[in-house]
């Protein structure tokens, strides 16, 4: 038998199928349903859209052309859900359970004059992302066998301390000394968290060129996190006081990061999941010192703030960072939220935990 032959022997053979499959089963429909019209269009809508079905797979572009509008879906739905993650309103009232406060106490205590809330912002679109805070269960499930860093200053230690506090509990006996170590002065620190199988490492990187540093370890080391947050700027912007060397800095970050980015894409080695936890809010007027007061002030914060965004960093720029915005959350909780106009109370970096394991759910594919 040639090909041709076949050939005519398969269009044949459709052909028939189509005639027994579609046309047989309508004549009938319409015949039966001839008196009622309502029902033979019914019928006839029934039978076409079951043979659309059958035959979808048959034809590439019409299958491709489907998934290609879910995917387009989805990843839209993510990419709204990363872009409103950090979308968080707060609640300052005066804390009615303290009837006096002792001003011969530490500064910081002052703080617990106000009790602060806070929850993601309310609207259909915030709903839909279904954004939840996480309890110890959930946070230990979600980060079960991974290997985190938190790389920066003191705003990257404060991150570390509430990360552990959610993991092991605040009340754990493990926590004073977790601590005490924690808070030596410009000093790593280390812990895995055998329940879990968690490692975090904490590395003490004020500036950004060590931040960049660390990247470069990790492309000659050939070993990645899974998930990497880092941040810095404060210290920068006190003893360098040179935004054009900040964004500078930034660019050189971005671009050891994206070098690293394409060997993680092979099957063996995971891409890590990357934050940048960005500066807080600084009020000039409660900052503790004559210096910190002359270069901290507001025009070089926005020099320093303009200068991340024109780096192109951060996801919302095109860049491979998702932002963990402190800036937006220290600027609403506001200053009853600190006690020296830079550094802030525990539950703002709380929050950016929270923001950061949702921002891990979406990007991971994963819900509660």
């Amino acid at each position: 038998m040639t090909l041709m032959t076949m050939l005519g022997a398969v269009q044949l053979g459709a052909a028939a199928a189509c005639v027994v499959v579609v046309l047989i089963p309508m004549v009938m429909a319409g015949w039966h349903l001839r008196r009622n019209r309502i029902l033979l269009y019914c019928g006839v809508l029934f039978i076409t859209l079951a043979v659309c079905l059958h035959l979808t797979p048959y034809f590439p572009s019409v299958s491709d052309f489907v998934t290609s509008v879910s995917s387009v879906v989805v990843f839209d739905h993510r990419s709204t859900c990363i872009n409103l993650v950090n979308d968080i309103a707060w609640e300052v009232k005066p804390n009615v359970s303290l009837h006096h406060f002792n001003p011969t106490h530490n500064v910081s205590s002052s703080l617990n004059l106000y009790e602060k809330r806070w929850d993601w912002s309310k609207s259909p679109k915030h709903d839909a992302c279904d954004f939840q805070k996480l309890s110890k269960s959930d946070a230990s499930d979600l980060l079960n066998g991974s290997w985190v860093v938190v790389a920066g200053d003191s705003q990257a230690r404060f991150f570390t301390l509430s990360l552990l506090n959610l993991i092991l509990g605040p009340q754990a006996k493990r926590m004073g000394s977790v601590r005490a170590d924690l808070f030596k002065r410009h000093s790593d620190y280390s812990i895995l968290v055998h329940e879990i199988g968690m490692k975090l490492d904490f590395v003490w990187a004020p500036y950004v060129v060590n931040l960049t540093n660390s990247m470069m370890g990790f492309k000659t080391k050939k070993s990645y996190p899974d998930v990497m947050v880092m941040g810095a700027g404060l210290w920068h912007m006190l003893h360098v006081n040179n935004a054009s060397n900040y964004d500078f800095a930034l660019r050189m970050l971005k671009s050891s990061v994206v070098s690293l980015l394409p060997l993680t894409a092979s099957a063996s080695i995971k891409s890590p999941h990357l934050f940048w936890l960005g500066m807080p809010m600084v009020i000039n007027g409660m900052l503790n010192t004559q210096e910190k007061r002359e270069k901290m002030n507001d025009r070089i914060w926005h020099a320093y703030d303009r200068a991340l965004g024109d780096s192109r960093l951060l996801r919302q720029t095109g860049g491979p960072l998702v932002l963990l915005d402190i800036q937006s959350m220290t600027w609403n909780c506001g200053p009853r939220c600190t006690s020296d106009g830079m550094h802030y109370d525990l539950v703002i970096y709380e929050a950016a935990v929270q923001v950061m394991l949702n921002a891990l759910l979406i990007e991971s594919h994963q819900s509660l």
